[in-house]
């Protein structure tokens, strides 16, 4: 546990200080290295979730969250009271080829590959191997909020609808943050369930993608 968290740490400030396709080579690196870790301590591919025999099942599962989320988008988008939320000052600067990047590339290796092997693969099985899955949650859930700290520091002035609820003041800034990492906890809850009820890394994994993936195609077709 100790040297999982010691990689993740040195794993946050590097993606942060170096995004792009540094990221994704930090982030293929920094999965292996994950997964010695836990061979070392003597889990299995079956504690990440990541056993031959589970793959049909868990991408059955990602297929249906990634087609829900498809959904609850395309809604998302065509209603007037809702469509504002996908809004952010980023997409400003990107093209076609900067998106399509990101939803094949940069999301899929450099987010969700690195993210789910460490917080719903690795973490989540050595807790469970010694203290049981509702324990894995919280531990699991608590860091993976944790470590969205610093992609949230100019959160609350990158989106327009979050800036009208916090401001532009310090104090917004660093509600929003604290609102972040409450919400990705939560996230965290809710993609450790698909996990344990999957019994497949892959159903995080595809719920995951799509949320960040599809949000950024929808965003980028709206501004």
């Amino acid at each position: 546990m100790g040297v999982t968290v010691v990689v993740l740490v040195a794993a946050n400030l590097a993606v942060h200080r170096w995004p792009g396709p540094w990221g994704v080579v930090t982030a293929v690196v920094v999965s292996g290295v994950l997964l010695g870790v836990l061979r070392r301590a003597g889990g299995t591919l079956a504690d990440a979730g990541l056993a031959p025999g589970t793959y049909a099942r868990g991408a059955r599962w990602a297929l249906a969250l990634i087609g829900l989320v498809g959904v609850v988008y395309l809604a998302g988008a065509l209603l007037p009271a809702t469509r504002t939320l996908f809004e952010d000052r980023w997409y400003a600067a990107m093209d076609g080829g900067e998106v399509m990047l990101r939803v094949v590339v940069l999301v899929p290796v450099g987010t969700v590959l690195m993210e789910e092997i460490a917080f719903r693969g690795v973490l989540y099985g050595l807790v469970r191997r010694a203290r049981g899955a509702v324990r894995a949650t919280a531990v699991s859930s608590l860091l993976f909020g944790l470590w969205h700290v610093l992609p949230s520091l100019h959160l609350a002035t990158a989106k327009p609808a979050l800036t009208t609820v916090f401001g532009q003041s310090e104090l917004g800034a660093a509600l929003a943050v604290v609102g972040a990492v409450l919400f990705t906890a939560a996230a965290g809850v809710l993609f450790c369930e698909l996990r344990r009820r999957s019994g497949s890394l892959l159903a995080p994994m595809g719920l995951h993608w799509a949320v960040n993936a599809l949000g950024y195609l929808v965003g980028f077709l709206l501004r």
